[in-house]
């Protein structure tokens, strides 16, 4: 099929196109060089040129203080930029898959959240999330709106400073003697790789509608940075930091762990447990550095 990837030169995009291109679709990554999704008549004529059958959506505004800061942007790009996506495929007779966050949720729930469950966002990146799936969801009935939960990839998170997480944990241990780490906020740690071969599965079915997508199983992110330590045999003293000692500028969920039910009810649920994506990546990014010392 004719995929075109919408944000496909970002850390979840990259991973999308080589998914794609991996099982034999012919795949046009597009970058906000190309499309401006802010402006409906680029996505209408870039849309119109290329003619695909589906538009895979990875772009968004995703740093959480910054749309806090600029909340007519976030809606902008996360909210409006969405809706003009949702029209231009509309109007290409295409299908959209659309990728959305855990951050729809309050957090005040202490089991996984599942599609039904009801959205109650607590920040401005939350809220203009939501605003995103609504206008997918009203304007087309073809579309796969997907939400996961902290994901990371080899390829860089610009809007985040360029590291991700993990990244962060390995550079704070080579410089310091004690790394410390909240353990009060559960996620489910998901690999950008996994999520785009899921999306390929989901790319085969007609199955449309709302989705949770993440790697299976949940963690603190103390608990997530004790197994990349003890994955890359890391000496380092972790702690648990204080409940004050990193005070949020935005709030956060306390627990945004997401249920994948929709998928496993029909039988196309591709993802394993987190830790198995974590040490994936490890021997990714290990082969990688090995290979560039070489």
């Amino acid at each position: 099929m004719k995929i075109v990837v919408v944000g496909g030169n970002g850390q979840l995009g990259s991973d999308v196109v080589r998914a794609f291109a991996d099982n034999g679709d012919e795949v046009f990554a597009l970058s906000h060089a190309d499309i401006e999704i802010g402006e409906r008549e680029s996505v209408t004529n870039k849309l119109r040129d290329l003619q695909p059958a589906i538009v895979i959506n990875t772009a968004a505004m995703h740093h959480v203080e910054n749309c806090e800061a600029q909340p007519d942007k976030a809606f902008a790009i996360n909210g409006l930029g969405v809706r003009n996506l949702a029209m231009g495929v509309r109007a290409a007779g295409a299908v959209l898959m659309h990728v959305s966050t855990d951050y729809v949720f309050d957090g005040r729930k202490d089991t996984p959240y599942e599609e039904g469950d009801l959205p109650q966002p607590l920040s401005v990146y939350g809220n203009t999330k939501l605003a995103g799936e609504y206008f997918v969801r009203s304007i087309l009935d073809k579309h796969f709106v997907l939400r996961t939960s902290a994901i990371y990839g080899k390829s860089p998170c610009r809007a985040k400073g360029g590291l991700n997480f993990i990244q962060l944990m390995l550079k704070l241990a080579k410089e310091r003697d004690e790394v410390r780490v909240v353990d009060c906020e559960y996620v489910t740690p998901t690999a950008t790789p996994e999520l785009a071969r899921q999306m390929v599965v989901l790319s085969r079915c007609e199955a449309y509608g709302l989705y949770h997508a993440t790697a299976e199983g949940a963690c603190s992110w103390f608990e997530f940075a004790r197994e990349i330590f003890a994955l890359t045999n890391t000496k380092v003293n972790l702690k648990v930091a204080g409940p004050n000692e990193f005070p949020a500028k935005v709030p956060r969920p306390k627990y945004s762990v997401l249920e994948n039910r929709g998928l496993k009810l029909l039988g196309l649920n591709a993802f394993s447990p987190w830790q198995d994506g974590l040490r994936d990546y490890l021997n990714l990014s290990q082969s990688h550095e090995a290979a560039v010392r070489r």
